[in-house]
């Protein structure tokens, strides 16, 4: 029976500095992720978007926790509510949830959601740790915060909304990553999560790196979340990301892993973040995202 790829729209801009991301869902619709699903073997069905209310309707300076600052909160938690039962809903009916972002804080919903039923691993494709909390973060911008959300670290771990259940951080595996802030880093050292580095992929390679990944996070659970980032490639490949890091996978590595983590996990979920349309060059990073999710997905040259 073919799998049925159900498409979820969150087009968020709240939890970044820069405008545009919102406009992710449509441009990678756009760049014709439903032929590229097809491709690969599966069928896609439209969920729509999560009803998202412009940034200009909203007040940024929110502050709903007691220390810090999480800019555009309470529209996050209306929107990661939302995501997350439509998740949800989608697994329960046997269908594998594609979610459309948006910023990368719309994580916070489509792991919820993926988590709610049964234990889950997790991969992060993506060139930021996410681990800020609103007491660490330099910017009060969630984008930056989704896994520590999601982990109930620091004040999020009041949140239930935010924390992902049967969510492990010994399942949770960073792939790629090359920016993180100083409390990022004093926290990497003191969890449990494993943290693959550009650099062991320049000494290792993507394949072996991956193949680590999927051991951590497959470890005692039998599905995952991948959430891919597309500012994890270098900005050579995917010029359209809000925040760009020099130094990222290549457009061939980061199909490799894609293609690996198809042929040797069962993915319950995936996210595609962080396209911006307004900094790309003639929708290739849009592009790009469609070509990765097929990918994922089982699409293979033969």
């Amino acid at each position: 029976m073919e799998q049925i790829v159900r498409v979820i729209g969150a087009p968020t801009d709240y939890g970044a500095n820069r405008r545009g991301v919102d406009m992710g869902p449509s441009a990678i619709r756009y760049a014709g992720l439903a032929d590229q699903l097809r491709a690969a073997g599966v069928e896609p069905v439209e969920a729509g978007d999560i009803r998202a209310p412009y940034a200009e309707e909203c007040d940024p300076e929110t502050r709903s926790l007691r220390t810090g600052t999480a800019r555009f909160f309470d529209e996050t938690k209306a929107v990661c509510t939302q995501l997350a039962e439509t998740v949800e809903s989608a697994l329960a009916a046997g269908e594998l949830p594609v979610v459309l972002g948006g910023d990368h804080s719309v994580a916070i919903g489509s792991v919820s959601g993926s988590a709610a039923a049964s234990p889950i691993g997790a991969i992060w494709f993506d060139a930021h740790a996410d681990l800020n909390t609103p007491s660490t973060s330099p910017s009060g911008n969630i984008h930056g915060m989704p896994l520590a959300a999601l982990l109930g670290i620091g004040e999020f771990g009041e949140l239930e909304w935010a924390t992902a259940p049967n969510l492990r951080e010994e399942n949770v595996v960073l792939v790629g990553l090359r920016s993180a802030d100083e409390a990022e880093r004093a926290l990497l050292e003191e969890r449990d999560l494993t943290v693959l580095t550009m650099s062991d992929i320049d000494r290792r390679g993507i394949t072996a790196v991956v193949d680590d990944a999927l051991e951590a996070a497959t470890d005692g659970v039998d599905e995952i979340h991948v959430s891919l980032d597309l500012d994890w490639l270098d900005p050579t490949a995917a010029p359209g990301v809000g925040t760009p890091v020099r130094g990222g996978v290549t457009y061939r590595e980061a199909h490799a892993a894609m293609e690996q983590v198809a042929a040797r996990s069962a993915i319950r979920s995936l996210d595609l973040v962080e396209v911006n349309p307004t900094l790309d060059r003639s929708n290739e990073t849009a592009e790009l995202a469609t070509e990765l999710a097929a990918s994922a997905l089982g699409k293979r040259i033969l």
